[in-house]
């Protein structure tokens, strides 16, 4: 399904046409923030007035990389928003990291190993108890306070930044099962990575492989977990599959759902 892509080009106040993020990291600070603090959704927006909160702009010239950090308070321990963008020599804008939390909701340290130490998405030692209470609370892997549903507000904004400089795709490495089911709402498509998506869902289905894996061995591998996101996504990340989640592409295209659903028959 594709929409309307037409946007002005992106230029500076000079009058000069921007083409990447390396174009925009060469203006006078002021400009540059100004044009990076529009992919802010208003509704964040609000909330940092209200709490008199901060935007920084990570923007250094000569490089192709944005980061986007956003606090509604200044006391607040973990940031609202955070954004990694960089382009690439293809054209291509590449979402790199986006989370967007309610800073006022309860912290779960699933990113802290037992020595209170960050222990990189999990790759360096997982906190189990951290984890099953946020499994509990409805969380998915790896988050640590529940979202503001906001991500769809945000999307449109980049997709007009991007479409403004005149490129035509965004790509993304999602890094949960759930990350990638929740882009698919979004309207990407995998570049790598369907057939593993498929595979997964076949896995679940009632006699499948993974199926007869939620043994209730685990907290994270309960019979009927199968049936939801959120379920598949905590047993993957406790090693349900016989190789560890990696190596998914995806890309979306300006203006163009592509209406990709590798778990249509979900619960929830």
């Amino acid at each position: 399904m594709a929409n309307d892509t037409s946007h002005e080009p992106l230029r500076d106040l000079g009058g000069s046409q921007l083409f990447s993020l390396n174009d925009i990291n060469r203006l006078p600070s002021a400009e540059k923030e100004a044009i990076y603090r529009s992919l802010l959704p208003e509704r964040l927006l609000s909330m940092v007035a209200k709490g008199g909160g901060e935007i920084e702009v990570i923007a250094p010239e000569g490089l192709r990389f944005l980061r986007l950090v956003t606090r509604c308070s200044p006391g607040d321990r973990d940031p609202a928003f955070i954004l990694d963008l960089c382009d690439t020599h293809h054209g291509q804008m590449e979402l790199s990291y986006c989370t967007i939390a309610d800073p006022a909701a309860p912290r779960y340290d699933v990113d802290l190993d037992e020595m209170g130490r960050n222990n990189l998405f999990a790759t360096l030692g997982r906190n189990l108890p951290e984890e099953v209470r946020a499994m509990e609370a409805g969380l998915f892997p790896n988050q640590t306070r529940r979202g503001l549903r906001m991500f769809g507000e945000f999307l449109p904004l980049l997709e007009r930044l991007v479409a403004r400089l005149g490129m035509q795709l965004i790509v993304a490495e999602p890094l949960t099962y759930d990350n990638a089911i929740r882009y698919e709402g979004y309207g990407f498509d995998y570049v790598v990575g369907k057939r593993l998506m498929q595979e997964i869902d076949a896995g679940f289905a009632p006699g499948g492989v993974l199926f007869r894996r939620l043994d209730g061995s685990t907290p994270f591998r309960r019979p009927g977990m199968e049936k939801s996101v959120l379920g598949r996504s905590w047993a993957i990340h406790d090693g349900i599959m016989d190789e560890p989640w990696d190596d998914v592409r995806i890309y979306k295209t300006i203006g163009v759902h592509a209406g990709v659903d590798t778990f249509p028959h979900r619960e929830r």
